[in-house]
């Protein structure tokens, strides 16, 4: 099913904050949560927002190099959920033909963010993550807790 980035936010834990990117279909009243890292999350939204750093951050790097060695990303799929663990595939056009590239979820969707790439999640890793979408509506978004701690 196809998806896209609805929000990054920061979810409060008995662990601390943990940063979650809401996946959301247009025809769904639910969403898929993926928990990621803090830098991946702050990625996330930065791409979102085509927000130029300078000097390119990792994620920037990497597009980079794709582009600079012909190559261009055309989708992302999060694909199977292996022990609490989501698994993605970057889809990569290349000079030599398409590439799927194992990625982890959260560099796939900081790619996806930067290039527009459609992002889609297989039917039965949605169902089993499903999520009502209000449950992430009133979390901080992940750029005021980044401004913050700036």
């Amino acid at each position: 099913m196809d998806v896209e980035i609805d929000a990054v936010r920061v979810a409060m834990t008995d662990e601390g904050p943990v940063p979650v990117v809401v996946l959301a279909p247009d025809d769904d009243e639910g969403v898929l949560p993926i928990f990621i890292g803090f830098e991946e999350a702050v990625s996330i939204a930065r791409g979102m927002e085509a927000e130029d750093v300078g000097r390119p951050l990792t994620h920037d790097l990497t597009l980079d190099l794709v582009e600079e060695l012909g190559g261009r990303v055309t989708r992302v799929v999060v694909s199977a959920l292996e022990d609490n663990t989501y698994i993605a595939d970057l889809h990569v056009d290349t000079p030599r033909g398409e590439a799927e590239v194992d990625a982890r979820p959260s560099d796939s969707l900081a790619l996806a963010a930067r290039t527009n790439a459609p992002i889609e999640v297989a039917d039965e890793v949605f169902t089993s993550g499903r999520r009502d979408r209000t449950e992430f509506d009133e979390l901080q978004d992940i750029r005021e807790v980044a401004e913050l701690g700036a």
